[in-house]
Parts: C-alpha cells; structure tokens; sequence
C-alpha cells in the first residue's frame, strides 16, 4: 500500500471501528500488541499528532472492560472499573470516559484519587484535566482526607499540580481537635494552611470561633481573621474584627477594636492581646475596663488585666467612674489600680500620681489617692486639697474622706489641716487650722462641725442677731470645737485656755483678716471635663 492510500485506510478505520476489549487487562501488554497491527500503527500515529506528549498523557492501568472509540477526529477510551495513573496520582472510577485529544477524563460512580501517601479525593464524579492536572470532583458527599484531617463538602476542585483544594459550597473540615464550616475555602495540602469564607465557624472543647474569613495554618496552629469575629469560651467571650488567635496556646491578638467580656469585667481597646488560658488582657488605644459589680470604670490609653489576681492596670489618659447612687465619683490620675476581692465583691482604687477626683458635691486634688469600696472610704495623699460647692476648702499633709449612703459624712484632715470656708454674708473667709481637724458634713454636704486637735488656730467673723457683722475673731487654743450654719461659725467652744480678741470692722487691718498659710486655691477647682480629660 502506498503512502497515501495508507492514509486513506487509517481514516476511514477511525470512522468506522470500536475495539471492546473485556476482562482484567494488562495495558503493557495490549498496547504492546495493538502497535503491531497496522491500522493500530496508523491511529496511534495520527492520535500522538493531536494531543499531549506521551509523559502528560494519563495512563490507564488496568480496568474490567475497554472500548476504544474513534468519530470525527476525536479518539476516546471508555473504561469499567479502572484505574489511571498520572503524575504519581492515581484515579479510579465505576465508568471513565478519557479523551485522548484533550486529554480530559470523564468518570462516574464510586470516584477516588489517591495522591502520595497523604492525600485522597473520594466523590460521585469526577472531570480530571491531565494537562494541567485539575481534578473537579462532586457528588451528594465528597471528601478530601489526609493524614489529620478530613473536609467535607459537595463539590472539590482540587489543584493536583501544587496540591490546593477548593469548594464554593458549604464545606466541613474535622480533625483531632476542630470542626470548621464555612460556605467556601481553599485548603494547601502542601503548606497545611486553609482559607475561610462567609459564615465560618471553629468548634472545639475549649472554645467557639465565628467569623467572615479566617486563615488556619495546621502546623503552627494560629488562625488569622478578618472581618466580624467572635470567641466563645466557659471563662468569656471576645468580640472584635481582625485578628489572630492560637489553637492550642489560646492565645490572641486583636488589631482593630474588640471586646473581652465574662462574668467579671469587660475590656475593651483598639488593639488587645488576650491569653485564653488565664484570660488576661493587654489593651492599647482607648482603653475601657468594666467592672460589672461594682459599676467601675477604667478608662485609659494602654491597659492591663490579670483575671486571677483580680488585679487591673491603666495609664495613659488615665481615670475611673464609679456609679454612686445617681451621682458618679471621676478619679483621674497618671496611673491607675484596680484591685478586686472576689470574696465580698468590693474594689480598692488607687491613682498614683497628678490625681483629679470629682462629685458633683466635692472635688480635689492630691499626688495619690486610695478608695476602697467596701467601707466607702477614699484616702488622699501628699498635698491633698478638697473643695465643695458649699464654699468650703480643706487642705492637710493627708485627708480621709468617710462617705455614708455615698455621701460625705466625716474628714479627718492630718498635719497641717486647714479649713477655709466662704463667708457670703459678710464676703470674707472664717479660717480654722490646726494638727488633727475631724470635720462633719450635713445632708447636701453641709459643713457642720469641726473639732480641732493640737495647736488650734481660728479666725471667724462674728454677727448679731440682725446678722449684722460685729468684728473678726481671732483665737488661738489647743483644742475648739467649732458648729457651723450654712458656712458660718455659729458657736464656738474652746478645751483649755485660749487666747483670743474680737477686732471690730472698722480696726480689722488686711493682714489680720488670714491665719498665716492661708491660700485661697478655689482656681485650681478640677471640673469634671478636666477630670475626664476632655480639658487639658
């Protein structure tokens, strides 16, 4: 037969014959024998000219029935109960359909890949692509399992080339440890790292992770995520945007704002770094610290706090709120404690450094305070002073300040106590100084008595019946007992032998008017802005 005539018989072969070889075949040895007949020369021939080289072409290995088709160019093998092999991968299939021009598989029924020793893709059918080694597979349950774990979902198209798998249908992935279901995901079964989207959910014994998108390295055990996200675990929750968190360490990082919230306290900052073991927070960036009990505040620029101790940390900005009854205590101060005592739930303040405090009956200022809630008691130390809008000023080397029904019922003023209040009747300043001054307060904060210890000192202004002023009084004497009405002196008792002299107006000379280190500091009053920061 001449060339072209050889030609012409190949085509019309293509056109007109199916091989159907049944039973358990060995393709080394088939194929070895179909080159030797001549039309099989001629169609493997024309066959190599119209599809990939012969090492990306996948290899049918063995299989219960072949049919080897031929229409219109087209070259096709139909396979029962086969099995493949590409690349070191291997597919099997109840049905195969394999396109040798395009070199695409069809298969159906009972579907797996097996890559390695790791990776295997079962399903109800499969599209393989062999020149670029995409796998599709889908079904009612198809699963992609490795060595520690197994996703679930209804449809994988699988990356064989660099091992990535991918599905746009809700999915479920298991292993030792998690349960993780999203609506779409990529999976690396190279690197062991996986991508989250919409609806994401990571369920193990310890916690309960939600979120939009999450990435999850196996290896290292961290998740990354972005988007709308939440913790859940028996200790607390944490609510936030985007972050990181570690599986197996608990641990988390958070670099938008977010939430710690559990039985105790909730913390909130623009960035925060919790241990999920202990459940301690660092916070950085308008830092907000609750404490539900009590109804305390912490407010702040950076901030820390230890769960098992109780115990909170905040600077930057720095001051607390704390509810009493309708009316709310401001401390401000450089740095701020807060210490929790779980056993009868009450709460030490400390503010250390440049300390504010305001109530809307009295405010002050001191180098360091300390208030306990439990016995309502607020110490000031170093310099305090203390105002009240019933024009009074007390100052000491320390001050305690006794609230009853959180109203302030006693002070007791140490060293160099000096209380100044405003006369408005005759506009002037009564004085009372000594070395221990206990001063007690009426309903809305009325000055209503002062007893003084050791080296008393007063100067008050007198006035008649007709509240006419009569002259100034001034009266030195260890110990005086001194009852005030509406921030007058009202009566005065001395223990011991004072010495004293009424001056009448007309005689009063300016320096008489002021015990010595008297200062009228109403000025330097804190507002509740200034106590909050909001006035510099």
């Amino acid at each position: 037969m001449d060339k072209n005539n050889y030609k012409s018989g190949c085509n019309s072969f293509k056109l007109s014959r199916v091989i159907n070889i049944k039973g358990n075949i060995n393709y080394l040895t088939f194929f070895a024998l179909l080159i030797c007949l001549p039309s099989m020369l001629c169609v493997n021939a024309l066959a190599q000219n119209n599809t990939a080289s012969s090492e990306d072409l996948v290899e049918i290995l063995k299989s219960d029935e072949l049919e080897i088709l031929n229409a219109n160019g087209i070259e096709s093998r139909r396979v029962i109960n086969g099995v493949f092999k590409h690349k070191g991968a291997f597919l099997y299939s109840n049905l195969a359909i394999q396109n040798i021009n395009t070199n695409v598989i069809e298969a159906f029924g009972n579907v797996k890949i097996v890559q390695g020793d790791t990776v295997t893709v079962t399903g109800d059918t499969l599209y393989y692509y062999g020149n670029t080694r995409l796998a599709i597979v889908s079904g009612r349950k198809t699963v992609l399992k490795d060595s520690k774990r197994t996703l679930t979902t209804r449809k994988i198209e699988y990356e064989m080339g660099n091992g990535i798998a991918y599905y746009k249908q809700p999915g479920r992935t298991v292993d030792e440890e998690n349960v993780l279901t999203s609506k779409e995901g990529f999976y690396n079964t190279s690197t062991k790292e996986f991508t989250y989207y919409r609806n994401v959910k990571l369920v193990n014994k310890k916690y309960t992770l939600t979120t939009d998108t999450l990435l999850y390295n196996s290896i290292t055990k961290w998740s990354y995520f972005n988007g709308p996200t939440k913790i859940v675990n028996k200790d607390g929750t944490v609510v936030g945007t985007k972050g990181q968190y570690n599986t197996e360490t608990t641990q988390s990082s958070f670099h938008k704002r977010t939430t710690v919230d559990n039985e105790t306290y909730t913390l909130t900052a623009d960035s925060l770094i919790v241990d999920g073991k202990s459940n301690d927070g660092q916070g950085k960036g308008n830092v907000v610290i609750v404490a539900k009990k009590d109804k305390t505040v912490l407010n702040g620029d950076e901030g820390y706090y230890w769960k098992s101790r109780g115990y909170s940390k905040i600077y930057g900005h720095a001051y607390v709120r704390n509810v009493v009854s309708e009316d709310t205590l401001y401390i401000r101060a450089d740095t701020l404690y807060s210490f929790e005592n779980a056993r009868d739930s009450t709460r030490k303040l400390i503010g250390h450094k440049n300390v504010f405090i305001y109530k809307s009956d009295f405010q002050g200022k001191c180098d360091s305070i300390n208030y306990n809630t439990a016995d309502s008691v607020i110490r000031f130390f170093r310099q305090p002073i203390l105002w009240s809008d019933q024009h009074y000023q007390m100052e000491a080397d320390t001050i305690t300040a006794f609230l009853v029904n959180n109203e302030i019922n006693r002070m007791l003023l140490k060293g160099k106590a000096f209380v100044i209040t405003e006369d408005t009747l005759v506009r002037q300043f009564n004085q009372v100084k000594g070395r221990i001054i206990n001063a007690y307060f009426g309903a809305k904060n009325q000055l209503k008595q002062v007893l003084v210890e050791g080296n008393g000192e007063s100067a008050y202004y007198a006035v008649d019946d007709k509240q006419k002023n009569i002259g100034l009084n001034r009266v030195e004497c260890g110990r005086m007992n001194l009852l005030f009405k509406e921030n007058r002196v009202e009566k005065i008792s001395f223990v011991g032998k004072p010495d004293g002299k009424l001056i009448p107006p007309m005689k009063i000379k300016q320096p008489e008017r002021q015990l010595e280190g008297f200062n009228w500091r109403i000025s330097e009053k804190p507002t509740r802005e200034k106590t909050i920061w909001a006035e510099l």
